[in-house]
């Protein structure tokens, strides 16, 4: 098989041509690897090669398993692989290396996966880009000056690359959608409950995050969660299993749906770009054209859910975190440790007490009886996936103003002054501003996915997202095939 036929095939049809003998696992491999050496140094989207246990791997693999000898990157954030590095993008972590695998990672083995690495990603996963010090910035494969998202953004370059068709991915507040948008790609955040957190984990921030993967093709995410989906016994989530296998609901119409559509932005004096507001309208209208009808809706919440109610759940998880690093240490984490917005962010969560963490976590239960009520009246909701196209590597960094800022904070020991403060309300804007749409889902815990249609200026994808009712990926895999097909996206390819 020659690079530019890998290039062709997404990996249901690569696992098919291994099962005819027609290219072995190995030859595969070789070619992702093959693929990575060329193009890796540009996008930096893969941090941790590890080509001989992906050979070693081959040796094992389940011959009648859906992905069999299929090559599969691995995401550098809270899965273990056993015998392997997780770094998590902290300096902190550089020597903890995982003992177990988690189980997400075993049924990546078990469908026929072939790890041979580990993607770029922020530290702790705490932005919508990846830019971490500890290894730098992944680049977008479509056009290089501009971020690949976070905090996927590795596995995400990584895909739209062509190293693989698909590598695995998490979603804390948009971070399967943030990057499946930025990179061109289909990216499906699960339900609650539906992808196992275990055994390490029984839930991460709260329940907000779930991990599955990014792929170039829709069947391929859901053959794979057909692979993967269902939590462990003594998991804290348990769902109801799907009605038929997600790759059977491709064949199947999704009917006439009625749609919701928002965009406007939640931020006052902030706008949803042109670029992002015209793909959305151009999506509503080819719904349109497939017989849907589609309604424009107010948003159902307000700035705090993201200044207040999201703020709170990150801080005082990523405290935790902090908390969980000095563990692994066998001392306390110091600044030293992490970067200067980490340590920021974890001892901003210390000044909250417990009651503020649990009042703001009621009022998520609060968002979540408002999302149900669109879905009493609509099938999903369309909005644009990010506020802006994808931004230059850098822009959202902070100011060397900003840095002054949060120094002199830290050195005065003023946390418990800028708490709930108008400084917490800029941050809180200057971040979620980019993506005012994606944390909702993660905070209701809805299945939403970032769709590729539109491609924009400086040869940039924007993604749309859908998201439909808690538990219903099956609507959304329906209606993910009926716009594949409608408007075909798998041999867009970025020329590198």
């Amino acid at each position: 098989m020659k690079e530019h036929e890998y290039l062709q095939n997404d990996a249901t049809a690569l696992a098919a041509l291994v099962q005819k003998g027609h290219v072995t696992a190995a030859e595969l491999l070789q070619l992702a690897i093959d693929r990575a050496q060329k193009v890796n140094p540009r996008i930096n989207a893969i941090v941790q090669p590890l080509h001989q246990k992906g050979f070693d791997m081959i040796e094992q693999i389940p011959k009648n398993a859906p992905f069999a000898g299929v090559p599969f990157l691995l995401k550098d954030l809270e899965l273990e692989w056993a015998g392997t590095p997780l770094r998590s993008g902290c300096r902190g972590f550089n020597n903890y290396v995982s003992q177990q695998d988690s189980e997400l990672v075993a049924r990546f083995k078990a469908a026929g996966l072939v790890l041979f690495g580990k993607t770029n990603t922020p530290e702790f996963g705490l932005t919508p880009y990846t830019e971490s010090e500890l290894f730098g910035p992944a680049r977008n494969p479509w056009n290089l000056a501009h971020s690949s998202g976070g905090s996927s953004g590795g596995s995400a370059a990584a895909v739209a690359a062509g190293i693989v068709p698909m590598a695995s991915a998490s979603d804390g507040g948009g971070s399967i959608r943030i990057p499946a948008s930025c990179c061109g790609l289909f990216g499906i955040k699960t339900s609650r409950g539906r992808t196992p957190m275990g055994p390490r984990y029984g839930e991460s921030w709260s329940g907000a995050i779930v991990s599955f993967a990014l792929s170039r093709s829709v069947r391929d995410s859901a053959a794979l969660l057909d692979a993967v989906h269902g939590e462990t016994p003594n998991a804290p989530y348990l769902i109801e299993k799907p009605a038929r296998p997600y790759l059977q609901e491709l064949q199947r119409a999704p009917g006439k749906l009625r749609v919701a559509m928002c965009t406007e932005h939640v931020f006052a004096g902030q706008k949803i770009d042109d670029q992002c507001l015209q793909a959305t309208r151009q999506t509503a209208q080819l719904l349109e054209n497939l017989g849907h009808s589609v309604e424009e809706i107010a948003l159902p919440y307000s700035a705090e859910v993201f200044t207040k109610t999201f703020v709170t759940m990150v801080v005082g998880e990523t405290a935790a975190g902090l908390r969980s690093l000095g563990d692994f240490l066998g001392r306390k984490a110091t600044k030293a440790d992490v970067e200067l917005n980490t340590w920021f962010l974890a001892k901003l969560g210390e000044a909250y007490s417990a009651a503020d963490y649990a009042y703001e976590k009621n009022n998520w239960n609060v968002l979540t009886r408002k999302m149900g009520d669109i879905h009493q009246k609509y099938d999903v909701l369309l909005t644009p996936t990010m506020a802006r196209p994808p931004l230059k590597i850098g822009e959202l960094q902070n100011s060397t103003a900003e840095n002054a800022q949060i120094k002199l904070v830290d050195t005065l020991g003023l946390y418990g002054l800028v708490k709930g403060g108008k400084a917490i309300d800029q941050l809180a804007e200057k971040a979620f501003g980019y993506i005012p749409f994606t944390p909702i889902q993660n905070m209701t815990g809805q299945p939403s996915m970032s769709v590729p249609l539109v491609w924009g200026e400086n040869n940039l994808p924007i993604g749309t997202m859908f998201t439909a009712k808690f538990g219903a990926e099956d609507l959304l895999f329906r209606l993910a095939a009926q716009l594949e097909e409608a408007k075909p996206w798998f041999n867009k390819m970025p020329d590198l």
